[in-house]
């Protein structure tokens, strides 16, 4: 009986790997299905709502701290504003799981619903700070209520199909570039309005008393509109069998072995636990999910900290201004990338292949960037020695470090786009991965759950560690590459690693597991069906 049950086993996986290996190929003859808008709206508000929630606070956040009490001098600002930062991503990620495990118990719609309604309430609420307990307690709300936007992934994942679950998923990360650009924008351009726009909000006393509301009223009607939709629109997406019933127990027919009492032996679905879902594959495909947000979170920090830094510390010496321009450049491409790009790409290729290929071009392009600021630091000396070097710095470079200029700023944009391709195709592939692998429809939430735990930790990690290694590295000035290349160089490695970890997964997690586990289930029922009659 064992070997028997080995061998079917090994069968099992052997059919899902040639699955895998010919689902491009048939995807291909496939017509893409239409994308079902009415229930993703809903989906997108939640998505949305985090970056949004994320960075709208950052541009106002020093200000907003100065102004509360508990602050007794300027130095202590920074370490407040930390705290505040720090509270949202914190509080998200001790929840994340418990969302995912909460939307297979009482289903996807009302945990969404939940969440939505939460992020709304406690995202006014803090616009309304006018204490630092009172911003800290509902910061940590809003970061608790936004922990389920690993639900709504869920939720995409099951509304799509083999023909549209790549452009579907190719949303996410659009959506989080989109809100973390808009959400520092609304925080910047909105906040203090009675003081930015006096012949506008000048007779708005409320805006006056709350100078940091306004923002938040903004930037929640992302989420008042998800709100608005998901009571209306979006439907449950979690099947749940049911056991069966004493009739049909009843109907059955008796043998020696059937109980006297009816429906005695009848169990009801049995709930994993979360231990018995970690498989080592299952575990490799976090653990490589995990590498790579933390590359992430790092680089997300670094990169403005790089480009401003003066080039004698291994910058590039930016203003504010040439660090905007870059980063807008490169988010103009995004769009066409996930939603033309990648979508092409997976059907030709496969999920885990586009992985693959996206962390092996993040490898160079963290390699070369530090390399820019010897461009940088060569075009300071040119101008160092131009007798118009007090001009606006655009005039000047251009003028008299022309060519030197422009071939910073192409070498810098070919590899922030390259950085940009990468990141598009290894995040979309190892979210499409991770609902791959999970065994069922029923665990599906608590797989993303706990992802949505696991990278949230990498968001709180990540930022700290690059800053305090930038700092180390720039202080002792040691010999490469323990100089300013040091972070660079780890997020080299830590793509590296993520790479080999993806090399070990099998070509199964190509294949949408919880659909397979529900066609074989209804292939039984028929089975079953047609042999009772």
């Amino acid at each position: 009986m064992a070997n028997r049950s080995n061998r079917n086993e090994a069968e099992s996986e052997t059919q899902v790997a040639s699955t895998a290996r010919t689902s491009p190929a048939a995807e291909t003859e496939q017509r893409e299905t239409p994308l079902p808008w009415a229930q993703l709206s809903a989906l997108l508000a939640v998505r949305l709502a985090e970056p949004v929630n994320l960075n709208l606070c950052t541009p106002f956040l020093y200000e907003m701290v100065k102004s509360f009490d508990i602050v007794k001098q300027p130095e202590d600002v920074p370490f407040y504003a930390g705290l505040l930062l720090t509270s949202y991503s914190f509080c998200q990620t001790m929840v994340a799981m418990y969302w995912g495990v909460l939307s297979d118990r009482i289903g996807r719609r009302p945990t969404l619903l939940i969440g939505l309604a939460g992020d709304l309430v406690t995202f006014v609420l803090f616009g309304l700070s006018k204490s630092f307990t009172w911003a800290l307690v509902t910061r940590s709300l809003n970061g608790m209520f936004t922990g389920n936007s690993g639900v709504a992934k869920t939720v995409l994942v099951e509304i799509a199909d083999d023909t549209n679950r790549p452009r579907m998923m190719a949303l996410l990360p659009l959506l989080w570039n989109v809100g973390v650009i808009a959400g520092a924008a609304l925080g910047g351009l909105l906040a203090n309005p009675v003081t930015q726009y006096p012949n506008i909000f000048g007779s708005w006393e409320i805006f006056r008393v709350y100078p940091y509301l306004l923002p938040c009223l903004v930037g929640s009607f992302t989420t008042a509109t998800g709100l608005l939709i998901g009571l209306f629109k979006l439907k449950e997406t979690l099947v749940v069998q049911p056991p069966p019933s004493a009739e049909e127990t009843q109907s059955a027919t008796a043998t020696e072995s059937t109980p006297l009492i009816a429906g005695s032996n009848v169990r009801p679905p049995q709930k994993q636990s979360i231990m018995s879902l970690l498989t080592p594959m299952r575990k490799r495909v976090l653990l490589t999910n995990v590498v790579m947000w933390l590359a992430l979170a790092m680089y997300t920090t670094m990169y403005p900290m790089f480009a401003a830094s003066p080039t004698r510390d291994g910058g590039l010496g930016f203003s504010t201004r040439g660090i905007g321009i870059s980063l807008a450049i490169t988010s103009i491409v995004v769009p066409y990338i996930q939603l033309v790009v990648y979508p092409a790409m997976v059907r030709k290729y496969t999920t885990l292949k586009c992985c693959q290929t996206g962390l092996k071009v993040l490898i160079p392009v963290f390699f070369a960037i530090p390399f820019l600021s010897v461009l940088a630091a060569h075009i300071e000396r040119i101008l160092s020695e131009s007798q118009f070097a007090t001009l606006p710095v655009p005039n000047t470079w251009l003028s008299h470090a022309g060519l030197e200029y422009g071939a910073l700023w192409a070498l810098l944009l070919t590899l922030l786009l390259m950085r940009m391709l990468g990141d598009v195709m290894a995040f979309t592939s190892i979210n499409l991965i991770v609902s791959n692998v999970a065994p069922s429809a029923a665990t599906l939430g608590t797989i993303n759950g706990i992802q949505q735990m696991a990278t949230s930790w990498m968001r709180i990690i990540g930022p700290i560690g690059a800053g305090a290694l930038w700092t180390w590295s720039v202080k002792h000035k040691l010999f490469y590459p323990f100089n300013s290349h040091l972070v660079w160089m780890i997020l080299a490695l830590l793509s590296t690693v993520a790479w080999r970890l993806s090399l070990t997964l099998p070509e199964s997690v190509n294949i949408y597991q919880p659909g397979q586990a529900a066609r074989a289930a209804s292939d039984r029922s028929d089975d079953e069906s047609e042999s009772d009659q």
